[in-house]
């Protein structure tokens, strides 16, 4: 009877239970089961309706031509700090969790013209972000790419409460 139930034979089609002859009609590739749909609202930002998550802040620092690495070492150095994870001590980072987004409208804010101390604190949060999410209690980490990053960061607390 299980030769039945995916692919019978024609001779065999009139034994075929009710729910037999459902998963026969169902039983398309991958392909027959996909579905695709603009994005037509967001959860993120303002709207003409109610917003759900605020956003907290942007972060986009412009290194130039200059190595991220290279700069944010040097920068540390400067102002007698030896890694990353020491800037938790001088900024104190918020505990919230918030949701990050790339930011389609970069303003980056440019090492050679900035105060040090803004660097310094916009690097520290670049370096608690993944592309997804911002969180406090994860190590400080400083890549090329993270320091590069253009992120919006939202308060989930509103819609995940």
């Amino acid at each position: 009877m299980s030769s039945l139930i995916f692919g019978a034979q024609m001779e065999h089609a009139g034994r075929l239970a009710e729910e037999d002859v459902y998963w026969r009609c169902n039983s398309g590739g991958p392909a027959s089961r996909t579905c695709t749909q603009r994005l037509q609202a967001s959860i993120l930002g303002k709207h003409d309706g109610v917003t759900l998550c605020w956003r907290v802040t942007r972060l986009a620092l412009d290194f130039g031509r200059s190595d991220p690495l290279k700069v944010m070492d040097a920068l540390l150095r400067k102002h007698g700090l030896e890694h990353a994870e020491q800037l938790r001590e001088v900024f104190n980072p918020s505990e919230d969790r918030c949701i990050c987004r790339l930011d389609l409208r970069p303003r980056r804010l440019r090492i050679a013209d900035a105060d040090p101390k803004k660097v310094l604190r916009q690097a520290l949060l670049l370096g608690l972000c993944t592309t997804v999410l911002y969180d406090s209690q994860r190590p400080v980490l400083w890549t090329r790419s993270s320091l590069s990053r253009c992120l919006e960061l939202y308060d989930g607390g509103g819609f995940y409460a």
